[in-house]
């Protein structure tokens, strides 16, 4: 897809839901260092990463009132929110998306390795790669990210969150992927997203975001840690 297409598609879920903006932008750097670290070859990469910026393009779809509703969904407001993965599909379909690798993360990013995901409920290896491989990312930003309500940021809350990834290997999420990501996180691979990014940081464009972008990035985090 053209870079300036995924990036207008972005800011319009940024002006749908709020607290998205630094979620992009961190499960798009952990995509793209979780699949370097695995060898995937750079075209794979390239879009891989886009998927994970449009992972919910789909919530475009869904009423306001329970997409920024403050306290818990009530069960028919999350079986609405359920639909989101099937909308996303079919605003790419719509868009003339064809690359497979986009199509299949948007569209399968809820599903889980014990086959008790949605909307699918595809099990185990019947899942996409890329999909399989997002939901421990997903996940994982979701555990650390900041929130009014979170007490435990920082390192202890990417302790905790690696904690509950690794239970749920073989029930909710792909083994191989928990395992790259926890390897990739204590070798320090995703420090400079980890730490550097954060809801209250101003993002660049994903237009920018070429390798020289994600490699300023790190470089920025470096000097920082030094």
């Amino acid at each position: 897809m053209d870079p300036a297409v995924v990036q207008n598609l972005v800011q319009q879920i940024e002006r749908k839901d709020l607290s998205t903006a630094a979620h992009t932008w961190r499960v798009v750097l952990y995509t793209r260092a979780m699949a370097e670290s695995l060898s995937i070859n750079h075209e794979q990469i390239a879009l891989i990463t886009q998927a994970a910026a449009l992972h919910d393009i789909g919530k475009l779809d869904l009423p306001d009132e329970i997409l920024q509703k403050p306290g818990k969904l009530t069960d028919e407001e999350f079986e609405i929110i359920k639909y989101h993965p099937v909308s996303g599909y079919a605003r790419m379909i719509d868009l003339d998306v064809t690359e497979e690798p986009i199509l299949d993360l948007v569209r399968y990013h809820h599903e889980r390795w014990d086959g008790a995901g949605y909307p699918f409920q595809l099990k185990a290896e019947d899942i996409p790669i890329g999909a399989r491989m997002f939901a421990v990312i997903d996940s994982f930003d979701a555990m650390t990210s900041v929130r009014p309500y979170r007490e435990v940021l920082g390192d202890r809350a990417a302790e905790l969150a690696l904690i509950e990834l690794q239970a749920g290997m073989g029930t909710q999420y792909w083994p191989d992927a928990v395992e790259a990501f926890t390897e990739l996180f204590k070798s320090g691979g995703l420090d400079h997203i980890l730490h550097y990014f954060n809801d209250e940081v101003t993002l660049p464009a994903f237009e920018n975001a070429r390798d020289i972008q994600f490699d300023a990035i790190r470089a920025r985090y470096s000097k920082v840690k030094a």
